[in-house]
């Protein structure tokens, strides 16, 4: 049982802890957070002006590069023919936005492939391999140093589908069946008629890739590598972001052998990356692959005039 004493006690214990947090609140402590909201709300307010300045002067960076992209593009890719490559975590903005800068330069927009979930995730390498293998055109051979998912990929999709010195006149009939074997093993996708062979290439790609993606953006980044080898010449588009960790720009940069075969952009989403993109295949298309953004291994924020 309690006692009257021990009740009283609490009583006056719980009537000082309120008379204490009544004085904390309104007192000593009162003043100083009151100074400190003070201070924080005067350094939020700055914060927000430079804020506002820097969108003041990224819209102003974005409305002079629409302003100059018809001049900077025009003829830049005329009379050249393009396949354009979507990757899963690719946005539908960014690719329209690609075909249209690639318009502007007066290319030819020879169709869209898209890369699947089901082959980056890469858990059916053995069936790939094995329609890889049986779509392989007579007479004709891939890479031997090209072992891996995305590298072999690549490889046969770039013979299909880039006009390049190695191609020859492969029978349409050849290159479609091919096709739908890889369509229907749920590796690539496409509609049907809308898909004809390019002389180049542009891998759209999204921003950076998550940390448990595992080895997703090094078969984007061979993939992309071994196609554009194929062809005149190659570009991969990734998103601001997509230059870092594990993610197929990144991959691309790392590896002298990927990125003399294709050139890359990190910021696609971006007027000014898309007016580089085009530039950027021009320059691939004469033998100079370069590295062009904002991110981290970039040599430029775009080709030299």
């Amino acid at each position: 049982m309690i006692s009257l004493r021990q009740h009283a006690i609490s009583l006056v214990a719980v009537f000082a802890a309120l008379i204490i947090g009544l004085f904390l609140g309104t007192g000593f402590l009162g003043d100083k957070v009151n100074s400190l909201t003070g201070t924080s709300r005067d350094r939020i307010g700055d914060l927000n002006d430079q804020l506002d300045e820097a969108n003041a002067a990224r819209n102003a960076s974005d409305g002079f590069a629409h302003a100059v992209a018809p001049r900077l593009l025009h003829d830049q890719l005329a009379k050249k023919s393009v396949v354009v490559v979507t990757v899963p975590n690719s946005a539908d903005d960014d690719v329209t936005a690609v075909k249209e800068s690639l318009s502007s330069a007066g290319a030819r927009f020879a169709g869209q492939l898209a890369l699947t979930t089901g082959l980056l995730r890469d858990r059916e390498s053995e069936k790939l391999r094995s329609i890889i293998d049986q779509s392989i055109p007579p007479g004709r051979n891939l890479r031997p140093e090209l072992t891996d998912s995305g590298g072999r990929l690549g490889d046969l999709l770039g013979l299909l589908l880039q006009t390049g010195p190695s191609r020859g006149n492969l029978p349409a009939a050849e290159v479609a069946t091919s096709l739908q074997s890889l369509r229907e093993g749920g590796f690539i996708s496409f509609t049907d008629g809308a898909l004809n062979p390019g002389q180049l290439v542009v891998v759209v790609a999204g921003g950076a890739f998550p940390a448990d993606s595992g080895a997703q953006g090094q078969l984007v980044g061979r993939f992309a590598g071994a196609f554009a080898a194929r062809g005149l010449g190659g570009v991969l588009a990734g998103r601001v972001g997509s230059a870092k960790g594990g993610s197929p720009v990144a991959i691309v940069r790392a590896d002298p052998s990927l990125s003399n075969s294709v050139a890359t952009v990190d910021n696609v989403n971006q007027p000014i990356g898309r007016i580089t993109t085009v530039l950027a295949l021009r320059q691939a298309n004469q033998g100079k692959p370069g590295a062009y953004g904002i991110g981290a291994g970039a040599i430029a924020i775009t080709p030299p005039a």
